[in-house]
């Protein structure tokens, strides 16, 4: 096996970073293949906490490939800070960062589309979005206006489709009495940023294609969670990309062969952050207990993540939706203090139950739980299944029941090396 795709499986904050961080050092190239600066992933080595919003979780690794993919939205800024933090550890040229030429890029405009829409009056639903920009970027992608990473190397084509975007998004702007991005400056700070990246600007699905013709391992490595996707996700309350394991196929240029096992990220509880329904979610002491032990808050934002129990209804779907093969659980040791865990294994709706995800009454789905023995034992120096107490590794199994797919990772605290590796996945 020399491909995997990782995709979070809930509503994104599963912990994919440490899991790909943790793969990254088996595999010879990882890919980002969807999503921009909106998401986070933090990585803890040595006791140190480093926190990247573009650049692959890879990239802690040296000698390794770390690719940006098409199907990536990137702010230019935000990559280059990333790229001057690397240089600053002494990372950068060690890093094989590769840029596909055919990603989009964030503009000015999207930026402040995404504050008009989520903080005016009136206007569309609010979703909770980070107002980074990613929304309005992919809008103006499946509109064909949107500008890409290759449009920044030639001032031609960069003035000629900027110009048109402007003009478009100009009167809605200035309705709302906000000032439209000067066409001028926005090419000449664009430009710049160019000449920045260009050194890494390649196409990207050559690349990734000769990896894996040449028998490297690669690593496809997914942003948010399946709950987030825009198809399959709680909408209007998703992202504005395809977060399961298909996103992979478009998003990097392969195809759906090419892709040899899919893990799926679950936290060992559940969080959410934004608006939207959680059926699951615990407001109140139950509910701060699991976000301060956890550590709940978000890594690109800082906001307080919503917590709540297991939802196994949840669960199953995206496994299915992303024919995960395998499971990696994270966070186990969060639960270890508790007598009682309970778990949702369907809903009820008006009254009525209903074992999946409903499409238009979902905030009204009220949990049908099932309680399991808790372990009441420290668990964060386990390094093998067998170190687990029983009730800890029944929990494992119960996941793997109601799923169809096997446990392959089990975290058991923050740093890489409190991990059991139950099967190798490369």
């Amino acid at each position: 096996m020399s491909v995997v795709a990782v995709v979070g499986a809930q509503w994104g904050d599963e912990g994919k970073g440490k899991v790909v961080d943790l793969l990254a050092s088996r595999a010879d190239c990882v890919v980002r293949f969807q999503g921009g600066n909106n998401a986070g992933h933090t990585l803890v080595v040595d006791g140190k906490k480093s926190i990247f919003h573009l650049i692959p979780s890879g990239v802690l690794h040296a000698g390794k490939r770390n690719v940006l993919g098409q199907g990536m939205v990137i702010d230019p800024r935000v990559l280059l800070e990333e790229l001057g933090r690397l240089d600053e550890t002494g990372r950068l040229e060690s890093a094989g960062i590769a840029i596909s030429d055919r990603a989009h890029v964030i503009m000015p405009h999207h930026l402040v589309l995404d504050r008009l829409r989520e903080q005016t009056p009136g206007g569309s639903v609010k979703v909770g979005t980070t107002l980074r920009g990613i929304g309005p970027a992919y809008e103006d992608k499946v509109g064909r206006r949107g500008v890409r990473i290759g449009d920044l190397l030639s001032e031609e084509r960069l003035r000629n489709v900027l110009a048109g975007a402007l003009e478009y998004h100009a009167p809605h702007i200035a309705q709302k009495g906000h000032a439209v991005p000067d066409l001028d400056e926005t090419v000449r700070d664009y430009l710049d940023f160019g000449k920045k990246l260009e050194r890494y600007v390649v196409d990207t699905v050559e690349l990734i294609h000769a990896e894996i013709e040449t028998g490297r391992k690669v690593l496809f490595e997914g942003a948010q969670g399946a709950l987030l996707d825009v198809d399959h996700g709680t909408y209007p309350f998703v992202t504005s990309s395809n977060t399961v394991a298909g996103g992979a196929c478009a998003g990097a240029g392969v195809g759906p062969r090419s892709i040899d096992r899919v893990l799926a990220v679950l936290k060992a509880y559940t969080t959410r952050v934004g608006e939207g329904p959680f059926p699951t979610e615990e407001t109140g002491e139950m509910g701060e207990r699991m976000r301060q032990a956890g550590g709940e808050f978000g890594s690109t934002t800082g906001r307080p993540r919503r917590c709540g129990w297991f939802d196994a209804v949840a669960a199953k779907r995206v496994v299915r939706l992303s024919s995960a093969s395998d499971l990696a659980i994270t966070k186990l040791d969060v639960l270890s203090d508790l007598d009682e865990i309970r778990v949702c294994t369907g809903y009820r709706v008006d009254g009525k139950p209903v074992d999946a995800l409903p499409y238009a009454a979902f905030e009204k789905a009220e949990p049908v739980y099932q309680n399991l023995p808790g372990w009441k034992t420290d668990i964060r120096k386990a390094r093998s299944i067998d170190e687990l107490p029983e009730n800890a590794k029944a929990y494992l199994r119960f996941i793997e029941d109601v799923t169809g797919a096997k446990v392959s990772i089990v975290s058991v605290g923050p740093e890489r090396e409190a991990t059991i590796h139950v099967q190798e996945l490369f």
